[in-house]
């Protein structure tokens, strides 16, 4: 025993050779040790090496234990240790490492052939025992398969009967194994196993009922024992999503920062909506890349991803876009509702000096929304999809609440906009029936895209803020691929790509580049032509109807 000596700080090499031939118990906690040098433990018989405590140790050398039998029990709780050594692992069969915070890898799990309790410091890492448990058993399943009628017999006999079978079974099993000629064991051992593979082997207790793999702490409901996606469909589908999303919003605000036409307030909203929902891409490329880099072995790298930039980047991504396509598409639907509602009255137009400063709010609101989990409100760290998804002290719940019930409201604003625009489009006088069927199929797929997008995320979220969770973490994430970014994919599409005036500005930057000339100077022409013919009308009009007004009016909105 060596304990409470801060001075010491290594352990050299061969420092406890020509100590007796007994098995040792070496409890070295408490002391100042940085580094254990190769072949610090040559010559020696380790029953259990205690090294607990040691705050400062950071390294044990790959070839620590090397010259050295056992140790049957390691602890290494309460250290800053790294990484483990790769070899003398084999016989460990106790392995502690609670408060090991920096040990966030494990050497490979092959290595851990004898371990049967572990006591570790993060919940991921027991998914990795778990997986090999699963895989040892499924291929004793598969070399025993004819000997489950043997074991189910062996489970029904008395305590007393199986003592003895075990016995006279293991003195049968060194009589065959030693045999020649056409002596073979009853149980075909002889077939399966080389002869050193089977000795010690007991068939009663070693595979009727084999010792389990015990170790904590155990996998919770926001991390279980899987990859970041979970389904392998997700996995291909992600990748769909996320280069969609980035390719049409990087190609609508491509041409709208180079269009040479008037920076107008639809212009400049729909600037801002394509940067959000290209951030949602990012996060989304973020995620998968990880994930395929991680798949099979995610229970080695999520305490690195979940407590790292990373994943706080990718949170930070996902929340500020999400929050600002969400406050964006309100104000790009109450401008167009304002817009026909005040098509008369041009002092009440909404101009450009207005619309900044009503952005500017809006990315000082999303921004803030966003910085929250990095500065202790609920946290990006709770699951392996970056959400801040944890609700464990009442300002997190507050949060979380928060956000669903303003996208809610969001939503019911948005549905009640477009409502009265299509009242007010419906009205005979000001269109005609053609355009009025027009105007409401286009407003019935934006608020659809809308519902699909908040109402199912919406729905389990709120439930699960208030701790009554309706569906798994696991499940969740089909909602992330599938229905989270269906706005950011969609509006691209439905507020610019399918437009005319999007697909006029389209082409004149083809031009530039010298393709599509013929097509660009086509919408040229028709853009000065339908120009000079409002003008015209302008003039030869007086007293112009409102019906002409809202017409030419939903003609612009609908470019």
């Amino acid at each position: 025993e060596l304990c409470d000596n801060l001075r010491m700080t290594t352990i050299p090499q061969n420092a406890f050779q020509g100590m007796n031939n007994e098995s040792l118990t070496l409890k070295l906690y408490k002391n100042g040790f940085e580094d254990i040098h190769s072949h610090a433990f040559n010559g020696t018989k380790l029953n259990q090496l205690i090294l607990k405590d040691n705050k400062n140790l950071r390294r044990i050398h790959n070839e620590a234990l090397r010259g050295a039998i056992g140790p049957d029990v390691l602890d290494i709780s309460s250290t800053a240790l790294e990484s483990l050594p790769s070899y003398g692992l084999e016989a460990i069969q106790v392995l502690n490492a609670t408060s090991s915070y920096s040990l966030k890898r494990l050497p490979p799990l092959d290595k851990f052939s004898s371990l049967l309790e572990a006591a570790l410091t993060y919940p991921s890492h027991c998914c990795a025992f778990r997986n090999l448990r699963t895989e040892k058993q499924n291929s004793l399943l598969s070399i025993f398969d004819n000997f489950s009628k043997e074991c189910e017999s062996t489970m029904t006999r008395p305590t007393n009967e199986i003592f003895y079978n075990t016995s006279l079974w293991s003195a049968e099993k060194n009589t065959y194994l030693f045999a020649t000629g056409e002596e073979t064991s009853p149980y075909s051992y002889s077939a399966i196993f080389d002869d050193g593979e089977v000795t010690g082997f007991d068939f009663e207790y070693d595979f009727c009922q084999p010792k389990i793999l015990t170790c904590t702490p155990e996998p919770d409901a926001f991390n279980p024992c899987e990859d970041i996606l979970g389904y392998s469909f997700l996995r291909v589908l992600i990748w769909f999503i996320n280069i969609l999303a980035i390719a049409g919003n990087f190609t609508v605000l491509l041409v709208l920062i180079t269009s040479h036409y008037k920076l107008t307030v639809p212009r400049f909203l729909m600037c801002n909506l394509s940067f959000a929902d290209f951030c949602m891409g990012l996060y989304l490329l973020l995620i998968a890349s990880v994930d395929a880099q991680t798949s099979g072995q995610y229970y080695n790298h999520a305490i690195d991803w979940q407590t790292g930039s990373g994943c706080s980047t990718a949170g930070f991504f996902t929340v500020f876009a999400s929050e600002l396509s969400v406050y964006t598409l309100t104000v790009i639907t109450i401008e167009r509702w304002h817009t026909i509602t005040y098509a008369m009255q041009l002092d009440r137009k909404l101009r450009l000096r207005h619309a900044v400063p009503i952005m500017l709010g809006g990315w000082i609101f999303s921004i803030l929304i966003a910085a929250l989990p990095l500065l202790g409100v609920s946290s990006y760290m709770k699951v392996s999809i970056c959400l801040p998804m944890d609700i464990e002290t009442g300002l997190s719940q507050a949060y979380i609440l928060l956000i669903l019930v303003l996208n809610v409201v969001a939503f019911i604003v948005i549905c009640a906009c477009y409502i009265k625009i299509y009242i007010a489009v419906q009205n005979p006088e000001l269109v005609a029936a053609n355009k009025d069927t027009k105007v409401a199929k286009r407003m019935a797929i934006l608020i659809f895209t809308d519902f699909t997008c908040m109402a199912p995320i919406s729905f389990f979220a709120i439930s699960a803020a208030f701790k009554v969770p309706l569906i798994t973490v696991t499940n969740s994430k089909i909602l992330l691929v599938l229905f989270y970014p269906v706005n950011s994919c969609a509006n691209p599409f439905l507020y610019a790509i399918f437009t005319k005036a999007f697909r006029r500005d389209f082409f004149l930057l083809m031009s530039k580049l010298g393709c599509c000339k013929s097509r660009a100077e086509l919408y040229r022409m028709n853009y000065f032509s339908a120009y000079t013919s409002n003008c015209k009308n302008s003039n030869s009009a007086t007293a112009p109807s409102k019906a002409s007004q809202a017409l030419l009016l939903l003609s612009a909105l609908e470019k």
